[in-house]
């Protein structure tokens, strides 16, 4: 995003002043704390987290109460604070496998290991607006205590499995020589990118722009047919294996949304018919962005099961190197800059061009 700004020093000061005041709102309404937006706003705390690849509820919440809710600003805050952070280490890889389930649910089967666990969702609600919200001070004590502390459940077994175990579905395997992924946060993205590469780029990308990509796939722009195999939430354990030590401790937990897309394969040359698998994983709970980005993740394998290219979700190209919010936002925004200079020399273009037309 363009920062690099000069101008009248006195007017950008006020004009910082003005944007503390207009974050302020109005003084007689008490301010709102970080902590009331991680808690109560969490849904957007996580977003935020997700599109800026740093996991740390607190920071999200402080950058969105400084960017006065653009989400978009929260994350370019969240992104520049961690270019600040020293890397000390790599954590294993995480097995959703593991993951304490708060929410599990599958379309494609009505019983599942486990259970369906609707756990905490707008998809049973009346979308009807809650003017209750609007006037009551607050829970009872005792039920505000047990909302403001969610607990996890015991790891459950992937509905998906069975159909694994029956070679109805694609194996879920390490690529050949199970390569070191690139880090896209590192080393900038050179096309074409390899799968590991696609996903990081998928997982910060704006969520409406991933969703847009997601939506045209089923609507005919693409070879796909998906079915939601399984979408769960909850909290994984994060690993790492000190050099001292030479095996994996679990630092923490960290909150996932893991979606798996099935879809149908009628089968190649070289391939069987089959299911195959579309992967989504976002830090925190983000189902519409899992769902989305395993949408898009499978319609960009299409090489691998030798499909045509036809849509636009399938050029990964277009669709990776236009998602990142922060640098469309910073691409758009900078045209509110100063530019007389070059409009100056277009404007004598287009006399000279008309001058020369009347002759």
């Amino acid at each position: 995003m363009y920062i690099a700004v000069k101008g009248g020093e006195q007017a950008i000061a006020a004009s910082l002043e003005l944007l503390a005041q207009a974050r302020r709102g109005d003084p007689a309404v008490p301010e709102l704390e970080a902590a009331q937006l991680r808690e109560q706003l969490r849904l957007l705390v996580d977003r935020v987290m997700a599109e800026a690849s740093l996991y740390d509820p607190d920071l999200a919440a402080l950058a969105l109460k400084q960017a006065r809710g653009d989400s978009t600003e929260a994350v370019f805050l969240l992104r520049a604070y961690r270019t600040t952070l020293p890397r000390w280490g790599f954590s294993e890889p995480v097995d959703t496998a593991r993951m304490r389930v708060r929410r599990r649910v599958s379309a494609i089967f009505k019983d599942v290991p486990g259970g369906q666990l609707l756990g905490p969702s707008f998809d049973y609600t009346q979308r009807l607006l809650d003017f209750e919200l609007a006037g009551r001070a607050g829970l009872p004590e005792g039920v505000a205590a047990a909302a403001s502390a969610p607990t996890a459940g015991e790891p459950l077994a992937s509905p998906i499995d069975e159909l694994a175990a029956q070679g109805l579905i694609e194996p879920c395997v390490p690529s050949e020589g199970d390569p070191e992924p690139p880090d896209i946060t590192r080393d900038p993205p050179a096309h074409p990118l390899p799968r590991a590469a696609r996903l990081q780029m998928l997982a910060r990308a704006d969520e409406g722009w991933v969703l847009g990509m997601g939506y045209s796939t089923q609507r005919g722009y693409a070879y796909t047919h998906p079915f939601a195999g399984e979408i769960r939430f909850g909290a994984v354990p994060l690993e790492i294996v000190p050099d001292e030590l030479g095996f994996p401790i679990e630092i923490g937990e960290i909150e996932l949304t893991d979606c798996q897309m099935v879809n149908h394969f009628a089968g190649s040359a070289t391939q069987p018919p089959q299911f195959t698998r579309g992967q989504g994983l976002v830090l925190g709970h983000g189902e519409r962005k899992a769902m989305a980005m395993s949408l898009v993740d499978r319609v960009m394998r299409a090489d691998e099961f030798d499909e045509q290219l036809t849509s636009p979700a399938q050029d990964s190209e277009f669709v990776l190197s236009h998602g990142d919010n922060v640098e469309a936002s910073g691409f758009v925004q900078h045209l509110k800059l100063p530019h007389y200079v070059t409009f100056e020399s277009e404007l004598l273009l287009v006399r000279a061009l008309r001058e020369e037309r009347q002759a």
